[in-house]
């Protein structure tokens, strides 16, 4: 985890908006999962790798959303932080039970969350 986190802070400084570039990983995260949903006899196999990927991206949010250091008002951070939960909760039901219907929620929420993110509707 320790690397994911330096990583996206890496990239994250780099860009000139940080709200646009959590958004941009939640949908590179969202369409990979799509893809994976809409070919799934032929991407299957991609599916762990796509679930961890993702989940490290959550568990990178709600670290920031705990940290005393983060501006954000407490009740934000807090629906960070149960939203971040109920994708990890979901991510153990995918993998406990591999079906692409099974990817929608994942999907949507990192969908839901970049619009957010970038001010406009889904």
């Amino acid at each position: 985890m320790h690397h994911a986190a330096k990583a996206y802070g890496q990239v994250a400084q780099q860009t000139a908006n940080p709200r646009e570039r959590e958004a941009d990983l939640l949908l590179d995260a969202a369409a990979r999962l799509q893809a994976i949903r809409d070919g799934w006899d032929a991407r299957r196999s991609e599916l762990d790798a796509a679930l961890l990927n993702n989940r490290k991206l959550w568990t990178i949010f709600m670290t920031s959303a705990t940290s005393p250091e983060n501006p954000l008002p407490v009740g934000v951070r807090q629906n960070v932080v149960n939203l971040g939960l109920f994708v990890l909760k979901q991510t153990i039901a995918v993998l406990a039970n591999p079906k692409p219907e099974n990817l929608g929620t994942l999907i949507n929420i990192n969908r839901e969350l970049a619009a957010g993110l970038l001010n406009r509707a889904a």
